[in-house]
Order: C-alpha cells, then sequence, then structure tokens
C-alpha cells in the first residue's frame, strides 16, 4: 500500500513550527543590539519593524530541531544570523544607493552613508560578541569563513556592475558568496549545536547551499515578474541599478544586438527611460529566460533534498522538505 504523504505545508505552516521561537528570537535582537550611540539602536529598530522573511534564522532552527537539539542554543544563534544578515542589508543598500528597503526607506536615505556602514560594522562585531557567549571555535569558524565570503561577494558583484559581458560562471560564483554560503551556514550551524557527526552537518550544509542557489535565482525572476509590494522595492530595480542576473544573461547570449543595444541603454541610463520596461520583459520573453531560470531554481532543489535523507521523519524535517519543493521556488505566486 503506498504511503500517503502530507499535504506540503505553507509559507504560514512552515513558519507556525517556530513561531515561539521567532518571537524569542526578536526579543534576543532586541536587546543585544541596544547600542551606547542611539543613532545605532534606532537603524536597528528600523529594520527589524520593517519585517523580512525570517528565512535563515528559521532554516537555522528547523535544522537544529530536525537533528533533535530542542534547548535554547538555536535561539541565540538564530539572533547571531539574523543580525549579520541586517548588517549586510545596510551596506547592500549604501553600496547600491538604495532609497527602499522592504517597503520602507533604507537606511542610508534616513541617516545617511557614513552612519550606516558604522552602524552596520558595529551590527557585525556585536553578532560576533554574542557567538562568542557560546564557547565554541567551530561556531566562529563557520561565521569569520561567512564574513570572508559575503565580502569577496560585495567586491566582486562591485566590479561586475554595469556589464553586460558577465558570464554565468561569474554568476554564479556570486550568488554563492552572496546568498547561498549564509543559508548554507545557517543549516549548518543547527546540525554543530545538536552536536551532530561531520557528515549529517555537511549534509546540512549541502541543503542550505542548495536552497540559497535557488532562493536567490528566484528572487532574481521576481525583479521582472512580481509586484513592488511583493518585493518590497521598485520591479526592474537590478538592471537599473546595472546588475545583470541571470535571467538577462541568458537572454544576451541569443538576443539581436539592437535588442542588446536596448539592454544597455537601460544599463547606461539607470533607469527605464529610452526603452521601456515592458520592451525588457518582451525579451526575456522571447528567448524563455524566466523559464530556463526556474528550471534551474528547481534542480538546486532537488540537489537540496539530498542533504535531508539520513534525518528521521519528523515534522521539523518535513518542513525542510517542504522549503525546499515548494516555498523557494512558488513564493511569488
Amino acid at each position: 500500500m503506498a504511503t500517503v504523504r502530507p499535504a506540503p505545508l505553507s509559507k504560514a505552516q512552515l513558519f507556525s513550527l517556530v513561531v515561539p521561537d521567532l518571537r524569542r528570537i526578536d526579543k534576543v535582537i532586541a536587546v543585544d543590539t541596544v547600542c551606547c550611540k542611539d543613532v545605532v539602536t534606532q537603524i536597528s529598530r528600523h529594520l527589524n519593524a520593517s519585517g523580512g522573511k525570517r528565512l535563515r534564522p528559521a532554516l537555522l532552527l528547523l535544522s537544529a530541531r530536525a537533528c533533535g537539539e530542542l534547548g535554547d542554543a538555536p535561539i541565540r544563534m538564530a539572533a547571531v544570523m539574523e543580525i549579520i544578515h541586517t548588517a549586510t542589508l545596510v551596506h547592500d543598500d549604501v553600496i547600491d544607493s538604495a532609497e527602499v528597503r522592504r517597503g520602507t526607506p533604507s537606511t542610508n536615505s534616513v541617516w545617511g552613508n557614513q552612519v550606516s556602514v558604522l552602524a552596520g560594522d558595529w551590527l557585525y562585531m556585536q553578532a560576533f560578541n554574542l557567538a562568542l557567549r557560546e564557547r565554541q571555535f567551530g561556531m566562529l569558524d563557520i561565521l569569520t569563513d561567512l564574513t570572508k565570503m559575503m565580502v569577496e561577494g560585495e567586491l566582486m558583484q562591485a566590479d561586475l556592475l554595469g556589464r553586460l559581458d558577465i558570464t554565468e560562471r561569474q554568476n554564479h560564483d556570486l550568488i554563492h558568496r552572496k546568498t547561498a554560503c549564509l543559508l548554507s551556514a545557517c543549516t549548518r550551524l543547527g546540525a554543530l549545536i545538536a552536536r551532530q557527526d561531520e557528515p549529517t552537518e555537511e549534509r546540512l550544509r549541502s541543503y542550505g547551499w542548495n536552497l540559497g542557489m535557488a532562493f536567490q535565482l528566484i528572487d532574481d525572476v521576481l525583479d521582472f515578474e512580481a509586484s513592488e509590494a511583493v518585493l518590497g522595492k521598485p520591479v526592474g530595480n537590478d538592471l537599473k541599478e546595472g546588475k545583470v542576473t541571470l535571467p538577462m544573461i541568458l537572454a544576451l547570449q541569443s538576443c539581436t544586438r539592437a535588442e542588446r543595444s536596448q539592454v544597455e541603454a537601460v544599463v547606461v541610463e539607470g533607469g527605464y527611460g529610452s526603452v521601456s520596461f515592458s520592451t525588457i520583459l518582451e525579451i526575456l520573453d522571447r528567448y524563455g529566460s524566466i523559464a530556463k531560470v526556474r528550471l534551474r531554481a528547481l534542480r538546486f532543489c532537488e540537489d537540496a533534498l539530498e542533504g535531508l535523507e539520513t534525518l528521521p521523519d519528523t515534522r521539523y524535517k518535513r518542513a525542510l522538505v517542504d522549503a525546499a519543493t515548494h516555498w523557494a521556488v512558488d513564493r511569488a505566486s
């Protein structure tokens, strides 16, 4: 008799498993991001109040719970990862000269670049200070490698900004450094906190990495397909900022010189003035770029599932499975 697989969890159901823990994480962040300089505290509260997916702490919690760790250590380390993520957002917005983050004014548009950069630096250091309290060198090794990787990602992105000759390999490496390594650190830390063996730790790292690759590819698709309400920032923003992501990379491989010139005009002008956003969408549609990127995201999700095969069948494991098989790719719908 065939086994009946439970219906996939919705995003709300997925997060409901750890909602009480997420509330505790918010309290830890609120307490441990109070700075002697009020402006840093204000920036942290501004970002936390604007919400966010809370994907990173949720993944760390689900990974630790799936490995049998039901204590408080995942709460503290999930707070660390969310603070690190917040610091990266502050720095990203300064680099990108962004005006909106999650539907609210970006920190740099409110407090200026200088204060925002210093606030981001302070948040990074505070995250490491919290991690030190766990007294586990393995955690610090992961966080140090993660920080180095993300800085390399920012430098790589700055070098590739405005270039139409970016390759698929360069795009892959950029996503690896800016997104996938952060999610893989979260899931790997979940296993480490639960004191799992190295093979289990590596499998969960692989799960998080593949999920991160898929997640970013779908984000790049959403930048062209979603509404501003869904994104929390203007649609078509990446190309305006000179970020040529995989959907456009694939289209540029096959498009005509005239179409390439239209894409270049958007990048050079920093907006959709002489070339409309709908024209860019038509180019993407003509070469099937969006569908190709979605297919690649699905393949990364399939690879992610292999990292979960040896975990015991619990509701936490099922949530991780559904995060890869449904939510990561279908969240736009």
